[in-house]
């Protein structure tokens, strides 16, 4: 008995795909790196992190031990005297806010509580900047 089409449509990609994978094995045979020299699978870095087949050129920078810092970065002290003007002072509230001179532009946070002399808004005062649980809080304000 003659197959059907379809059987003969299922034989035909059947042998095509066994004929492609046996393609794909040479291709993989033929391009494989196995019995290459050490020299050619090594590959360099360079101070980029680029991959390259050629050893730098350049010498590399020394770099001395005592150059490397671990953890954190340190902390560099400040004067704790900062010099400034209130921005905002609301006395009924019992809180303001004070515009450090040479800072970066922020507004530190006051309470009445820590008023040394007598304020109002826009006077130059002098005060100590202490790190509190929600920022930076003025402290032991006076009139400069």
């Amino acid at each position: 008995m003659a197959d059907s089409f379809s059987k003969k449509e299922k034989a035909k990609k059947k042998a095509k795909k066994l004929k492609e994978k046996a393609e794909r094995r040479e291709q993989r045979k033929t391009d494989n790196n196995k019995g290459l020299e050490l020299k050619d699978m090594l590959v360099y870095v360079d101070e980029n992190g680029h991959l390259q087949d050629t050893p730098p050129d350049a010498p590399r920078e020394e770099i001395k031990l005592e150059d490397i810092q671990l953890g954190a970065a340190p902390i560099e002290e400040e004067d704790p005297i900062k010099t400034g003007f209130v921005e905002k002072f609301i006395l009924e509230k019992g809180y303001g806010f004070i515009r450090e001179e040479n800072g970066n532009g922020d507004n530190i946070f006051f309470h009445t509580s820590d008023l040394l002399d007598l304020i109002k808004q826009q006077d130059r005062v002098t005060f100590e900047k202490e790190r509190s649980p929600k920022g930076y809080k003025a402290v032991n304000i006076k009139k400069a």
